[in-house]
């Protein structure tokens, strides 16, 4: 028994540290997040105790929910590029010999030793007027003039895709590098082309890595707004922007609390679509 009891008493000393981790820094700020979208906002500074539902009532004015329709739209688009782009890189990455698929995700790693801050800045010289993108598509005869093409949408979504994009080629890469090859080498023995091979084996067996790869890339293009800064201006506002500009300048915390809550709903609903999507997968190679 006092073994038991010891065993016991090192048990929860051992998890004690996480619990009181996840309470003070995880379960504790949300918490307060959460009852800080309920207040109103001090006219002078701060915050008061008053109750109020008026934050998200606020949040369904047109321009705020402009706002979200095109933070969904950016994550949408980005999602849908850097799986297009990713799935195929980390697909044949797997299949390259040992040497070159280390050197490959050497490739892969350099740029995450630069600050992404200072990435996102060369793309300003890549878009800028009578930059280095310009200056190819002039000399290769495509365009007759500069393109103004820094601070639109479409340098924003290059920005997202270009952060994002390793996370899904390495997503896929850890699925395809564990894959059963010979199981394909089966399904071409049987009759199979190279394509439907690829539907009918390769590709459900690298679903988990497609979907955790969306979900890499598809939360967080919500919410980096640093990148909407740098190559957006002022004429791509995502919803982090807005929270930025309601805590730093305005200094609304209660709207910028329930702009928060509801972003975090968005993300929960994902991930909760993604744990169906996966689990349904399981059921059905179980099958």
């Amino acid at each position: 028994m006092k073994a038991i009891k010891r065993d016991k008493r090192a048990a929860i000393a051992a998890v004690l540290p996480m619990y009181i981790f996840t309470v003070a820094f995880i379960a504790g700020p949300l918490i307060y997040m959460l009852v800080m979208s309920f207040l109103v906002r001090d006219e002078s500074w701060g915050i008061t105790n008053e109750l109020t539902l008026r934050n998200y009532l606020h949040i369904l004015e047109p321009v705020y929910l402009e706002t979200f329709k095109q933070s969904l739209r950016l994550a949408f688009i980005t999602t849908l590029f850097t799986v297009l782009a990713g799935y195929p890189a980390g697909y044949f990455m797997a299949k390259l010999p040992p040497v070159w698929r280390g050197r490959c995700m050497m490739l892969l790693i350099i740029p995450f030793w630069t600050s992404s801050l200072m990435r996102m800045y060369g793309w300003i010289i890549v878009f800028r007027a009578n930059g280095s993108l310009d200056s190819i598509l002039m000399a290769l005869g495509i365009t007759d003039k500069p393109l103004k093409l820094l601070y639109t949408y479409p340098a924003v979504a290059v920005g997202m895709i270009y952060a994002l994009l390793p996370f899904m080629i390495y997503s896929v890469y850890a699925s395809a590098e564990k894959m059963d090859w010979e199981l394909v080498e089966a399904a071409r023995d049987l009759g199979a082309s190279r394509f439907r091979a690829f539907l009918t084996v390769s590709l459900p067996l690298t679903m988990p890595g497609l979907y955790s790869g969306i979900v890499l890339t598809f939360i967080p293009s919500m919410g980096l707004y640093f990148i909407a800064d740098i190559l957006g201006g002022n004429k791509v506002v995502l919803v982090g922007n807005l929270i930025q500009e309601q805590l730093m300048r305005v200094h609304d915390w209660p709207f910028a609390a329930a702009l928060s809550v509801i972003l975090m709903i968005l993300t929960t609903l994902f991930l909760f679509f993604y744990r169906k999507l996966s689990h349904s997968d399981k059921l059905e190679g179980l099958v």
